[in-house]
């Protein structure tokens, strides 16, 4: 899954010019912990502002939020979610950026992706990656070795096929944060030593 298929489409935005209580009453109103600043030209960049902005910078100093604007307490320009980015890095994004939501965009603002859209959306519990990868790199090593066995081990064919069955399982170990445990060309071009020649070959 995609942040596209999990994300919230209908965005409620609001301008940086406006005060903290409209801001305010567009959360409360919508049942929203966050708003999208929307950008004063196409050049310009999103920005977000956040319960926590309010609360933290208007509401703990006592400040008048009818008086405050949105801008002196929005983040800009705001991290933002490409619509194909896989759910899992989009977890790893918020996990390492300490973030709890984000706007997705491509071009123009499509939507919001949050902590709860992952949760509540996302299909981690259902298909973890980790046995996805494991079966897509099980199913990639069946296919280089019939490959190569029909090529001939020192083709351009048979080393292309080796390189999805690495490519995986270099994934896999980013995924773990670990070396990976076996590489399996290398037992391949034990049993078959002159497969590596075939790794010598022009992209």
């Amino acid at each position: 899954m995609n942040a596209a298929d999990i994300m919230t489409k209908e965005v409620i935005t609001i301008k940086g010019s406006a005060t903290v209580a409209e801001a305010v009453t567009l959360m409360k109103t919508h049942k929203l912990r966050a708003l999208i600043v929307e950008r004063r030209t196409n050049e310009d960049a999103y920005g977000i502002v956040t319960e926590t902005d309010v609360v933290y910078k208007v509401a703990a100093f006592g400040t008048d939020p009818k008086t405050m604007r949105v801008y002196e307490i929005m983040t800009k320009p705001c991290i933002v979610v490409n619509p194909e980015l896989s759910v899992e890095y989009v977890a790893r994004l918020f996990a390492q950026t300490r973030i709890r939501r984000a706007p997705v965009i491509k071009g123009d603002l499509l939507g919001i992706i949050s902590v709860s859209d992952i949760l509540n959306k996302g299909d981690f519990v259902e298909q973890p990656k980790a046995n996805v990868l494991e079966e897509m790199i099980q199913e990639a090593l069946v296919n280089a070795r019939r490959v190569c066995a029909e090529k001939g081990a020192s083709t351009h064919e048979c080393a292309a096929a080796w390189d999805v069955v690495e490519e995986l399982q270099a994934e896999a170990a980013h995924q773990r944060n670990e070396k990976p445990k076996v590489n399996y060309f290398e037992e391949y071009c034990q049993e078959n030593p002159n497969a590596f020649e075939a790794r010598m070959y022009d992209a």
